[in-house]
């Protein structure tokens, strides 16, 4: 069989799963109810057996269906207990100068998570990156770039990897040129870049409720006042409070994770997106995009960003490969708009220039098609794990547990009962092997302290549902 019959096999069974996947999602097919048979799949879309096989297996595999012998494919009962949805929050938009947690330097301690489940990494586990061709990668950019990268890049970054970066915010209808990108060592370095660029010590910034809380400390080290917004766990800022805190609040820049939010995982729907990006610029406020999680996405089409409609230069867009491809290597950047001369300064004084082999090597591998098929699988890999966790959480953690329901990302947000404290179940659960990030760390406010994240950036097995069983035990026995 040759490769382009391989691949219409593949969209064929897994467009199958797909609407078999939406049905159930959507209650139109029933816990407990009789799936067609495998020769009716065949009848209705006209596929061989094979086919419709490789869907149910698919839907099997993300425990959405079930097989029972002689009698065909059923919609899973493990799906019977749905949990409700996080509350929306309600921090107060009262600025603050609370000091992040100190439990994040305990998440990236080498000797504290050795053999331990990493729930609070918000990152793909090395099984589930290309490592092999990433090292060739790499070794191709030692024999592309000029004296072996021993040299300094330019400044606004190598030509290379901008290139392909506005050659794929196409997909997001950015139409972006390389002219438009500055790289960065990552994407946080990105949002730190466009931090100190427009905003000066004293100043307030609006962010989302929780924020992701390498965001939360950054403010602080800048000595930025923060508010906080309220925000639904589904569809992200809420935009009455938002109109509301531009007209009785001096902020100087709003920063929004537009597409699958860290820790709610949120999807910001197009016209909210349309809304913020007029409202802000009709009052003259930047807006910092971070859309590193943009990729990771479990529909059938990359969402679109608040860059996409952004018209007058008032968005500056940060993403990054960290999340999909290589952590370590620190890559990123940014499109600053009409920021982009104060920001080329900024990052002269600083840095110089990006390291140049990391981000060569990634532009070889963006270029040669590669990415594109890695993230098809990265995103079944997460898609799988995302469903599996939702079902053992159901069957596993105590009553009246509030989960959210990202549709991309890699990260859950869990609201349990007020009576239990994650920070202190964050290092009694260090004793079990497991670590997850405790809710608190997520605000500079009093809240989220029965709340926590869970990532789910593992690939699904039986050990890791072991542990997530034993997570749900362990937090059933401090009631």
């Amino acid at each position: 069989m040759n490769t382009i019959a391989i691949k219409s096999k593949e969209l064929l069974y897994q467009n199958i799963s797909r609407n078999i996947e939406h049905q159930i999602s959507n209650d139109v097919l029933k816990v407990g109810e009789k799936l067609p048979s495998i020769r009716m799949i065949c009848r209705q879309h006209g596929v061989s057996m094979s086919t419709a096989q490789q869907a149910y297996y698919d839907l099997e595999r993300k425990s959405l269906v079930e097989s029972r012998p002689q009698s065909g494919y059923y919609v899973s009962r493990s799906l019977a207990r749905q949990l409700a949805l996080p509350d929306i929050s309600t921090p107060s938009t009262s600025s603050t100068e609370k000091k992040v947690d100190t439990i994040f330097a305990s998440l990236h301690h080498p000797a504290l998570l050795k053999n331990v489940t990493l729930f609070s990494i918000n990152a793909p586990s090395a099984e589930l990156l290309p490592i092999a061709k990433l090292n060739k990668a790499m070794i191709q950019a030692i024999r592309d770039t000029e004296d072996s990268g021993t040299r300094y890049d330019a400044t606004q970054g190598n030509d290379r990897l901008r290139k392909q970066v506005a050659k794929w915010s196409f997909l997001w209808k950015g139409r972006l040129t390389h002219e438009d990108i500055v790289s960065s060592a990552g994407c946080i370095s990105a949002i730190s870049f466009s931090l100190m660029a427009l905003t000066q010590r004293g100043d307030t910034i609006g962010v989302e409720s929780p924020c992701f809380f390498g965001i939360l400390q950054l403010a602080h080290t800048l000595g930025l006042n923060v508010i906080e917004m309220p925000t639904h766990p589904q569809t992200g800022i809420e935009l009455e409070a938002l109109k509301k805190i531009i007209l009785t609040k001096k902020l100087k820049l709003v920063l929004l994770v537009s597409n699958f939010s860290n820790p709610l995982g949120s999807l910001m729907p197009d016209e909210s997106k349309k809304e913020v990006v007029r409202l802000l610029s009709h009052h003259d406020i930047p807006l910092i995009e971070d859309d590193i999680y943009g990729e990771l996405y479990f529909g059938k089409s990359r969402p679109t960003c608040c860059k996409t409609y952004d018209e007058s230069g008032h968005v500056l867009w940060c993403s990054s490969v960290s999340k999909t491809l290589a952590p370590g290597y620190r890559v990123g950047w940014v499109a600053p708009g009409k920021y982009k001369e104060q920001l080329l300064k900024l990052k002269l004084h600083h840095t110089v220039s990006s390291p140049s082999l990391n981000h060569e090597a990634i532009a070889y591998f963006l270029e040669n098609g590669r990415y594109e098929a890695h993230l098809r699988k990265l995103r079944q890999a997460l898609h799988t794990t995302y469903l599996n966790y939702v079902r053992v959480i159901g069957e596993s953690f105590p009553e009246h547990t509030k989960l959210s329901r990202p549709q991309g990302g890699l990260s859950l947000w869990i609201e349990l009962d007020k009576r239990i404290n994650t920070t202190d179940l964050h290092y009694s659960l260090l004793n079990h092997k497991i670590s997850i990030a405790p809710g608190n760390m997520f605000t500079l406010g009093d809240q989220y302290k029965n709340c926590m994240r869970l990532a789910y950036g593992l690939p699904w097995n039986v050990q890791l549902e072991n542990k997530l069983k034993l997570l749900g035990k362990l937090i059933k026995s401090t009631l």
